[in-house]
């Protein structure tokens, strides 16, 4: 029984995609028919697959049914978090989904996952991702916009409480080891730390697992390897290309 990981699959069988420049690239050609022919090699029925959002452009459930069918008929236990383009997802809609798609996929979303010994928690996240000014002789950020980041921050702590409801589940039920997933990084580029690594770092999680950053310039935005005791990995599709990352 193994874990694996993957986000941004950006799935759009029933959709026009909204910003087609993001996935332009030779890693993008047919990469639905790449990532399923890696499941089917890679992954076993009584294994796990983290899908850590962005899953489908569509607006609605109704235009992305197509693209949850394509996931639930994935080998292995499917377990999907929120990402910032799911419009088809709303938080407060989990346990409709957790419902309507019982013994096919589970939304995580201010809950939790078993998985043997480890619960498996986490949220969408969010992170303050500019406008920033760069200093193009050097490429350091000089400055940012002081409006925006409040903002986000807000947004950080709304995506912090969340989390904070994901852990006290798990908690609850007995457990004491963790695997924490998120959407978007966990620090921004002007941070090394954050109030979701602080989470981590509280609960002794083993590992964090996030997507969000794709395309070969933005792979670098946040932590990778071992942090303050936690293992830091970025599992989006176009950066794994398309082979799902184990995790466990």
């Amino acid at each position: 029984m193994s874990l694996y990981a993957i986000g941004d699959l950006h799935l759009h069988f029933q959709s026009e995609l909204k910003s087609p420049g993001q996935l332009n690239g030779r890693v993008w050609r047919d990469h639905e028919k790449v990532f399923a022919e890696n499941c089917r090699r890679m992954i076993r029925d009584e294994d796990t697959l983290l899908l850590l959002g962005d899953h489908s452009w569509g607006k609605n459930l109704t235009a992305s049914r197509e693209d949850l069918e394509y996931i639930a008929a994935l080998p292995g236990r499917k377990i999907l978090l929120r990402g910032n383009h799911d419009a088809f997802w709303e938080a407060s809609k989990t346990p409709a989904l957790n419902a309507m798609y019982k013994g096919r996929l589970f939304f995580l979303q201010n809950n939790f996952a078993e998985y043997g010994t480890y619960a498996i928690v986490g949220t969408k996240g969010y992170i303050f991702e500019g406008p920033f000014m760069v200093d193009r002789r050097t490429g350091r950020v000089v400055s940012y916009d002081t409006v925006a980041r409040e903002k986000a921050e807000k947004l950080v702590d709304r995506e912090t409480d969340r989390l904070q409801r994901s852990f006290d589940a798990a908690c609850q039920a007995g457990y004491s080891r963790f695997i924490m997933i998120l959407h978007y990084p966990p620090t921004d580029i002007l941070s090394d730390r954050s109030p979701y690594t602080r989470l981590a770092e509280k609960y002794g999680v083993e590992q964090v697992v996030y997507a969000h950053s794709h395309g070969e310039a933005r792979f670098h935005d946040s932590l990778q390897g071992r942090h303050r005791g936690v293992e830091y990995h970025l599992a989006s599709g176009d950066f794994l290309r398309w082979k799902p990352m184990r995790v466990l």
